[in-house]
C-alpha cells in the first residue's frame, strides 16, 4: 500500500475524531450553561439585594455579580442566557431582591420586567403624628425627606395645606420601593384617609352628633385610644355620642393626655384633670379640636355607627375590657371596685 493511500485513508478519521471532539466540547458546553443557568447564585443570606443603577452596563451588572461572589461563571454564559431570554438590552434599573435560591434566569427575568424589590412599612393603628414621623425615619431603604420640615411644610408637600396633620393618615401597610421617600408614604396615607372618610361618611347612621367627616375622624381618633377591642369599639363610640348629645363633658383620658405633651410622664393625676387645655374634655365641652391620634378603618366605623343603649360612663376592669354604666352612681361604684379595688 503506497504511502499516499495511507494518508487519503488517516485523513478521514482524524477529521471524524475532530468532529467528535467538538461534538462533545459543544455537548458539554450546553450542558454547562443549562447546569449554570438552573442552578441557584450563591446568596447567603435572606434579605439581600442587587440595585442596579440607571445606565448600568451589562458587564458591569455580572461584575458586581462576581466581585460579591454570586457568581463565579463566564461572563459569555450571562450574555448567552440574556440572548436566548431575548432581555439583552432591556433590563431596567432599581434594586432587586436575591433570595435564596433565585437562579440567574430567575434574576434576569425580574430585571426584564422591572420586578424591582418591594419593602412595607406599616402604620399602626393609635399611632400619633409624631409618633409616625419618628417611625419613618428608621425604615430601611426610603429616602428621609421630611426629617427636617416642621409638619405645616410637610402637609404643603403632600398636597394638603392648611391641614393639622394629626389623625390625617390611614393606619395601614405600605409597600415601597428603594427611591420613594418618606413623603410618599405620607402623601398615599394621608390620600388613603380622605377616601375612607368619603366612603364611610355618607352612609353614617342618623342623628349623630357630627357636623363633617372631620368630626367622625377626631371622635374615631378617641375611640381608638380608649380601646383596643374590636367588640367594645362600638360601645365606647355610644357613650360619647350619647354624652355629647345630652351636652355632657366627654371626660375622656387619652384626650387629658395629648394636651399635656411632653410633660405627661406616663400618669394622669386629678390636677392634670383640672389644668386646661384645648384637649381638656374634663373642663372644655364638646369633640377636641383636632384627632388625638390616626384612627383605623374599624374605628371609623364605630364613629359612624356608635351602639345604642343607655350607657353613659364606662371604666377600665384593669384586663382590657370596660364595664358600662347608665347612671353615675353605677358608675362610682364600679370606679371604686375596679380602679380603688374596693368591691362591696
Amino acid at each position: 500500500m503506497s504511502d499516499k493511500s495511507m494518508r487519503g485513508r488517516v485523513r478521514p478519521r482524524v477529521l471524524l475524531i475532530m468532529l467528535l471532539v467538538l461534538a462533545a466540547a459543544l455537548a458539554y458546553g450546553w450542558y454547562d450553561f443549562s447546569r449554570f443557568s438552573r442552578a441557584p447564585l450563591n446568596v447567603t443570606a435572606q434579605g439581600d439585594s442587587i440595585d442596579v443603577g440607571r445606565g448600568t452596563s451589562f458587564r458591569n451588572i455580572v461584575g458586581e455579580l462576581h466581585q460579591r461572589n454570586l457568581s463565579t461563571a463566564n461572563t459569555w454564559y450571562w450574555r448567552l442566557l440574556a440572548e436566548q431570554m431575548r432581555v439583552a438590552g432591556k433590563l431596567h434599573a432599581g434594586e432587586y431582591a436575591l433570595d435564596l435560591g433565585i437562579t440567574p434566569r430567575q434574576l434576569l427575568a425580574n430585571m426584564a420586567a422591572g420586578k424591582v424589590l418591594q419593602r412595607n412599612f406599616t402604620i399602626v393603628d393609635g399611632w400619633t403624628f409624631g409618633e409616625l414621623r419618628q417611625a419613618l425615619t428608621k425604615a430601611d431603604k426610603l429616602g428621609h425627606d421630611s426629617v427636617n420640615l416642621d409638619d405645616a411644610t410637610i402637609m404643603q408637600k403632600i398636597g394638603a395645606p392648611g391641614e393639622a396633620p394629626e389623625g390625617r393618615f390611614l393606619p395601614e401597610t405600605y409597600a415601597y420601593v428603594k427611591g420613594d421617600s418618606d413623603l410618599d408614604i405620607l402623601r398615599r396615607a394621608h390620600g388613603a384617609m380622605v377616601k375612607t372618610l368619603d366612603t364611610l361618611w355618607p352612609s353614617r347612621a342618623k342623628d349623630l352628633p357630627l357636623a363633617t367627616p372631620y368630626d367622625a375622624l377626631i371622635l374615631a381618633s378617641i375611640v381608638e385610644k380608649e380601646t383596643g377591642r374590636p367588640d367594645e369599639r362600638a360601645q365606647i363610640a355610644g357613650v360619647f355620642v350619647r354624652r355629647l348629645q345630652n351636652h355632657m363633658l366627654l371626660q375622656t383620658d387619652p384626650s387629658v393626655i395629648y394636651g399635656m405633651g411632653s410633660s405627661y410622664a406616663g400618669n394622669i393625676h386629678k390636677s392634670d384633670l383640672t389644668t386646661d387645655t384645648p384637649y381638656n374634655t374634663y373642663t372644655r365641652p364638646g369633640l377636641p379640636p383636632t384627632p388625638i391620634a390616626l384612627p383605623g378603618k374599624a374605628a371609623l366605623q364605630a364613629a359612624l355607627h356608635p351602639a345604642a343603649g343607655d350607657a353613659l360612663y364606662f371604666v377600665a376592669r384593669g384586663d382590657g375590657g370596660h364595664v358600662f354604666s347608665s347612671t353615675l352612681e353605677e358608675h362610682n361604684r364600679h370606679v371604686d371596685c375596679y380602679q380603688r379595688k374596693h368591691c362591696q
